[in-house]
């Protein structure tokens, strides 16, 4: 499925291209971690962009770094929803700027992300069993509280330093034609895809359980979608955002779909390959070129992003064994 192409206005949207995320860069940079990248061989051949290195355990922390300084936080802190990762990357900018965060998590984000965010004395309030749930939630308390919204994914600041992903990649790498990058709500692969723009091709892998993009590229508007995968902790979003969708619409080459069982096998085969343990949303990308839902062209220099390094270790481990 792809519908690269769809003309998208810049008058009608937030501006977000590279200019807004060079600016991103340079607000983040003294924050967060320049992750390194990890050249693999055989059958599933190309370059990892390690991102599951950063600070929390994913890139999370550059979205939040940049929403935080480009505002005048009030007394009333800062408040999020999440499945854990975005959650604990705003505790932690918080903390590290000296704000307080209230942080809304669901009932299925796990106890190892729940932890994160309280070892960066987030204030962890559980906001239902879905992520939809726990941003009502979170958005209630703010208009009760004063404190500012930290979006996970719909938000100029947040896709913006998402985007520095990709700025610091294509500065590192010697040379791309496609990068894969899982989904959940879309601030990830939008944010890369406004910094590639037509340069690189982007390709975005969603669980078959959990596929909000490709919804909202079938329908032609952001939709509703049942959640049910191994990923839904972090790749769980009940709906895309509005602007998430129109830089895809523009930017975005593709979407693929991955079963859970191609996750599972390409945690494991990451760990066997690689040394790399990584979180099922962490392995999303990298499942669509070990499984063959995504099938590279000879010659072709393909990227994939690990994501994201958060997982339960005793699940983890049962896995590997």
């Amino acid at each position: 499925m792809s519908k690269k192409g769809e003309p998208v206005s810049r008058q009608t949207m937030p501006m977000i291209g590279p200019e807004e995320i060079a600016a991103a860069a340079a607000r983040v940079t003294p924050h967060v971690r320049r992750t390194p990248l990890l050249r693999l061989d055989g059958p599933a051949k190309c370059e990892l962009k390690l991102e599951h290195m950063q600070v929390t355990g994913t890139f999370k922390a550059r979205g939040a770094f940049n929403s935080l300084l480009s505002m005048d936080v009030p007394a009333a802190g800062v408040a999020a929803a999440s499945g854990g990762n975005h959650g604990a990357a705003v505790a932690y900018a918080a903390n590290r700027l000296g704000h307080k965060a209230a942080i809304f998590v669901p009932t299925i984000a796990s106890a190892s992300k729940i932890d994160l965010i309280r070892a960066a004395e987030g204030d962890v309030r559980i906001g239902g069993d879905r992520y939809a749930e726990a941003l009502a939630a979170c958005e209630a308390y703010q208009a009760d509280s004063g404190a500012i919204s930290i979006h996970a994914y719909d938000a100029p600041a947040t896709i913006a330093g998402q985007g520095t992903v990709a700025l610091e990649w294509e500065a590192d790498s010697k040379g791309l034609d496609t990068v894969l990058v899982a989904v959940g709500g879309g601030g990830l692969i939008s944010g890369m895809a406004a910094w590639f723009e037509d340069r690189v091709k982007v390709v975005g892998v969603e669980p078959e359980g959990s596929c909000a993009l490709h919804a909202a590229l079938d329908a032609g508007h952001p939709v509703d979608v049942e959640i049910d995968s191994i990923a839904a902790d972090a790749l769980g979003a009940k709906r895309t955002g509005e602007l998430n969708l129109a830089i895809a619409k523009r930017y975005v080459a593709d979407v693929v779909l991955v079963p859970d069982q191609a996750i599972l096998d390409a945690q494991k085969s990451l760990w066997d390959t690689a040394r790399l343990l990584v979180e099922p949303a962490g392995a999303t990308a990298f499942a669509a070129l070990a499984s063959g839902a995504y099938r590279a062209a000879p010659g072709e220099r393909v990227g994939v992003l690990v994501c994201g390094a958060n997982t339960d270790p005793s699940k983890l481990g049962a896995l590997l064994a």
